[in-house]
């Protein structure tokens, strides 16, 4: 500013002392045109830097900025600064716009800002995806014009967003959704939603659990508690009832135990290391100890019988084998009526090692199949209570085989019977120590 002062007195200290000249060494009529054509000079100098700064303000760019002359020079310099830091402060704000925006779209959660009429005016996938919402038609619209949930609504007009609120989505897919607003400004609201459809699903199985288990120890409870204040009420006076009474106590306690112990084994699959001790387990030796034991529980009520296996051994953890084929072999036998074929196999199929177990047994509904691994899952209480078994046999091999990255596969048809597999991959194959063949010639 001072500069521009400056230039401006001197400019006109000159044209004065060139009016003052003419006018002394001529006359004033020469003086005043000399002012005149100084000033007019001036005016066409001004009006041309004028012309180019009109110019350039239809077209702002920073790199065509004029240059200009004198005072205008200082001008356009000053006006080329503002301008180009107003671009990079305008730069800046677009790139940390733009990452506020990424950050946004990146978000697990859905995210809806809502204006002060609840009109949606930006969404990011996820929120389309839990809502079913569509990112070009939707934004302007009303947010309760699109969920249509009553729950909804009045959490909307409640204006009380402390706490979040579940809603149950069944399109585009069924979902569980906690939905919960925050405003962030005077006008202006966030709807953010997070999907805890799976969080719902272990709760209920956390649910469903404790009230099977209960159910499960009650009734042998039940039974004990019973025969004992039989046996107190009559006291010793009757041994023949008590040597009755007492078959039955024991077989209800054995009962209690397998449940706890099944429950232990669970409750350590569940909290052991993901990465197992691994070793190689020999087989042939294990499907001797599963043949054996079968024949043990079967008590001579059916054929059991082994097809020819391969002689590849295993790695694994030779205990949690064996306690999820014994699973397997034990359920078999139970499900099996008498004079019914059960057949044990380790076989080889591509580059995969499977072990099953096949039955002609009862078989088991289509329905039932994909549930069968559920903790107390029994497609047949009743039945299931007779035979013995706890419910959670399957849940026990279906955490072995995670454990060991192989799968469980089931073929069932009622009335014909069933086979359950074990598929392993290609990098559990280990070779035997010892050839077979040798020690079978010996």
């Amino acid at each position: 500013m001072r500069d521009f002062v400056r230039r401006t007195l001197i400019w006109m200290a000159l044209v004065a002392a060139i009016g003052f000249g003419f006018w002394i060494g001529s006359s004033a009529v020469d003086a005043l045109i000399a002012v005149s054509i100084c000033a007019g000079g001036a005016l066409a100098f001004h009006l041309y830097h004028i012309a180019l700064l009109l110019r350039w303000l239809k077209h702002p760019v920073p790199e065509r900025v004029p240059d200009g002359f004198g005072s205008w020079h200082a001008v356009f310099m000053t006006l080329y600064r503002q301008v180009r830091s107003q671009t990079q402060s305008k730069r800046k704000l677009t790139n940390v716009l733009e990452r506020f925006i990424n950050a946004g779209e990146a978000m697990p959660d859905g995210v809806v800002v809502l204006d002060e009429h609840d009109r949606i005016e930006w969404l990011n996938p996820m929120a389309v995806e839990h809502m079913g919402l569509d990112r070009k038609r939707d934004v302007g619209n009303l947010l309760l014009n699109l969920i249509r949930q009553p729950s909804f609504h009045t959490y909307m007009k409640s204006e009380s967003f402390s706490q979040p609120l579940v809603l149950k989505f069944s399109q585009p897919n069924e979902r569980v959704l906690s939905i919960q607003l925050v405003p962030f400004d005077s006008t202006r609201k966030l709807l953010l939603s997070r999907d805890i459809t799976q969080l719902e699903r272990v709760q209920t199985v956390h649910r469903d659990f404790v009230a099977n288990v209960s159910h499960e120890l009650r009734t042998p409870l039940t039974v004990v508690g019973g025969f004992l204040e039989t046996i107190q009420d009559m006291g010793a006076d009757d041994p023949a009832m008590i040597r009755q009474f007492l078959p039955m106590m024991m077989e209800q306690s054995r009962r209690m135990q397998s449940l706890v112990e099944d429950l232990l084994i669970l409750s350590r699959l569940e909290n052991s290391p993901k990465n197992l001790v691994s070793e190689k387990v020999d087989m042939r030796d294990m499907l001797d100890t599963l043949m054996v034991e079968a024949e043990g529980l079967s008590q001579g009520r059916h054929v059991i019988r082994m097809d020819p296996v391969t002689p590849l051994w295993l790695w694994g953890n030779a205990a949690e084998l064996h306690s999820a084929f014994g699973n397997l072999v034990s359920n078999a036998v139970r499900y099996t009526p008498e004079g019914g074929t059960i057949t044990l196999s380790w076989r080889e199929e591509g580059d995969k090692l499977v072990f099953s177990v096949s039955d002609t047994g009862i078989g088991i509904p289509r329905e039932h199949i994909p549930r069968l691994t559920e903790r107390f899952y029994r497609v047949d209480r009743g039945r299931s209570r007779g035979n013995g078994g706890t419910g959670l046999g399957l849940a026990i091999v279906k955490h072995i085989v995670a454990r060991h990255q192989a799968r469980l596969d089931i073929v069932s048809e009622p009335e014909k019977g069933s086979t359950f597999s074990v598929v392993f991959g290609g990098e559990h194959r280990a070779e035997p120590d010892h050839d077979p063949r040798a020690e079978e010639a010996a």
